[in-house]
């Protein structure tokens, strides 16, 4: 019993730290340092894709993205074509916080999109409301970018409903 109660501290500390995500923070002295303003003004190009759970690819994609600043905010419209020949567009609307906070809204994000800069990393966490099937589904989205170079963003998103891992989003997003 005794052995017992000296393996459960460290036993939670194992399964603490096997579920813990990485903070935005660790990468603060990471460089390029990520500007979201300057990096996405204007126009830039992505390339992506879709992968279910079992890592097959779903859907690829293309983003043509136009950033523009209003003000503080930050307006990204991003108009995709999917290989399946359908279309989409979003439009968010991105607010500085301070202290490399920020927070997004657009017309399929329910409620805001709260996302964190530090160093080359962005951190975002938001629900997307996505049409499937004729019908909506709120996918929890936990998405990070790192900037490679002045003109080159990576970016992985996880997909999951119900805390169900559904698949992984993939962008490379280049600046023109």
């Amino acid at each position: 019993m005794k052995t017992l109660r000296r393996l459960l501290p460290l036993l939670a500390l194992l399964l603490t730290s096997a579920c813990s995500t990485p903070q935005v923070e660790q990468y603060r002295d990471n460089k390029p340092q990520l500007d979201l303003p300057r990096f996405f003004e204007g126009h830039t190009r992505a390339w992506g894709m879709f992968r279910d759970r079992n890592g097959a690819l779903v859907k690829q994609f293309t983003v043509d993205i136009i950033g523009q600043r209003q003000g503080d905010a930050l307006l990204l419209d991003e108009r995709f074509v999917y290989s399946d020949g359908s279309r989409q567009q979003r439009q968010w609307r991105l607010v500085p916080l301070g202290n490399g906070k920020w927070q997004g809204t657009a017309a399929d994000v329910v409620g805001v999109a709260d996302g964190e800069v530090a160093g080359n990393a962005l951190h975002w966490r938001y629900t997307l409301r996505l049409p499937v099937d004729g019908r909506s589904w709120d996918v929890q989205f936990d998405d990070w970018m790192f900037l490679q170079d002045e003109h080159t963003l990576l970016n992985s998103a996880r997909m999951s409903k119900f805390s169900i891992a559904l698949g992984e989003v993939s962008l490379f997003f280049r600046k023109e």
